[in-house]
């Protein structure tokens, strides 16, 4: 696992139970992509980082296999799943949590090389004075 996770983010206005729950998901997606891979070849890194447009960014990205092309358009859909033994029901959640916290998701993928799930959330904004 590389950790690619500065300290100087500013602050989200999010539920911290919920968010923990999206990465949890996430995280959880991609070890089980990579199972079919060389022990050698897996790499999971979380890197967090600032956007231009002041929202903090979160990518979880894997050296799974990817996801095939005509499937990218549906892994968000409910009850879609790519597993003999998913529900298809958590990425659909992920993405409803983080659009109930104003963010987005979404996913890149190289077939062969495994993706990238990011997703961003505006930041805090605190009163001043």
């Amino acid at each position: 696992m590389i950790l690619d996770l500065p300290e100087d983010l500013p602050p989200v206005l999010a539920d911290s139970i919920q968010l923990e729950q999206v990465l949890l998901n996430l995280v959880r997606n991609a070890g089980e992509a990579m199972e079919a891979v060389d022990a050698q070849q897996r790499r999971l890194t979380l890197r967090t980082s600032v956007c231009a447009d002041d929202s903090v960014q979160v990518v979880v990205s894997d050296t799974g296999p990817g996801i095939p092309p005509e499937m990218i358009a549906r892994v968000f859909d409910p009850f879609f799943t790519t597993k003999a033994e998913g529900l298809g029901v958590g990425l659909s959640i992920t993405r409803s949590i983080l659009e109930l916290h104003r963010g987005h998701l979404w996913v890149n993928s190289d077939l062969g090389c495994g993706c990238a799930f990011t997703f961003t959330l505006p930041t805090a904004r605190l009163p001043t004075g």
